[in-house]
């Protein structure tokens, strides 16, 4: 048997983890799983703060797109092209054969793209969430957690990078800036 490749399977936009289930179902039902290393969907992992709650994401990182590390076969790729509803096909590359036919084959990615699209997948899965918040500059916000529980106060400012913020709160007729984290806060 030859190497596995990576290759680029087209879905329909917002479909591709439920596109990536089926195929995986559809390559076990037929027997081809020895020619398949994985079926991949790019997630990045994100915490979404919206009004109280806040929740653990995966956001698909590169959208209408699923990998396969794979062997083809003609029966794989007929299977890819025709049986996985939601799911239209490999990116493919042109090639000009017999008779000066063109025909599209499926392109493999190189290993350097490859290598930078599992680097990031990697990267994403060992990296804590990030966290979305939903938070601007003038709001009211309430501290839920640390020393000063229970107070109110109003955001200063937002440091994304740092998943921090800094809250305005009045304590003891004054006003204090707070800095603290995302998750200790939560709006009005």
């Amino acid at each position: 048997m030859g190497e596995m490749k990576w290759y680029v399977l087209r879905t329909a936009g917002g479909k591709e983890k439920k596109a990536a289930e089926y195929l995986k179902k559809e390559i076990e039902r037929s027997g081809l799983s020895e020619q398949v290393g994985q079926v991949l969907v790019p997630v990045k992992k994100e915490i979404v703060t919206k009004g109280n709650k806040r929740t653990v994401v995966d956001r698909v990182l590169i959208s209408g797109y699923v990998l396969i590390q794979a062997e083809l076969s003609p029966l794989l790729e007929n299977i890819i092209r025709n049986n996985v509803p939601g799911m239209s096909g490999f990116l493919t590359e042109k090639r000009t054969g017999a008779g000066n036919l063109v025909e599209r084959i499926p392109a493999p990615m190189t290993d350097e793209e490859a290598a930078r699209m599992l680097g990031t997948q990697d990267e994403n899965a060992e990296n804590a969430a990030q966290t979305v918040v939903d938070y601007r500059v003038g709001e009211s916000v309430k501290i839920t957690d640390g020393p000063f529980n229970g107070f109110s106060g109003t955001v200063d400012e937002i440091l994304e990078d740092r998943s921090k913020i800094k809250v305005i709160v009045v304590i003891f007729g004054r006003k204090t800036q707070l800095e603290l984290s995302f998750n200790q806060v939560t709006k009005e």
